[in-house]
């Protein structure tokens, strides 16, 4: 059984699966059209980091949401390891994340990902999130699709 958890992403594991986010990305487009947040960003206040474990305690996924003190949040960083692919930790990681921005009192929930990511578009129309226009850094990016989703 898989376990989803808050933790600090400021843990070996964590950094190894970033470094493999940061891998998969880059081979989809170019370092310009990659908005990751690194380890430090990521343990800043106001970022929540939720991972998936396998029941061997391995991380198997894991992303990130960024409250903006306004409401409104930012879901970054979600990456599942190939050992985690097809068996809803995707989801699992989702659920939790989506459950976090509700007890956070965040009511809308925003998303960039890449045109090439077919498959994590799915999961999130899916998921109720919407297409919207390119918002923030993305804007004027043709490697960004920028969705939401009301969580109220």
């Amino acid at each position: 059984m898989t376990t989803i958890t808050i933790e600090s992403p400021q843990q070996p594991e964590i950094e190894a699966m970033l470094r493999e986010g940061d891998a998969y990305a880059l081979s989809l487009y170019p370092p310009d059209s990659c908005y990751m947040l690194d380890l430090d960003e990521l343990a800043a206040d106001g970022v929540t980091v939720v991972v998936a474990r396998n029941p061997d305690g391995t991380a198997l996924g894991m992303a990130a949401l960024v409250d903006r003190g306004n409401g409104s949040g930012e879901l970054k960083r979600l990456f599942v390891r190939e050992a985690g692919r097809g068996r809803g930790v995707a989801t699992a990681v989702m659920d939790a994340l989506e459950s976090a921005a509700r007890e956070r009192s965040i009511h809308t929930l925003q998303l960039e990902t890449g045109p090439k990511q077919l498959a994590a578009i799915a999961l999130y129309e899916a998921r109720g999130y919407r297409h919207i226009e390119n918002f923030g850094p993305y804007v004027g990016d043709e490697f960004s699709v920028c969705m939401e989703k009301s969580l109220s």
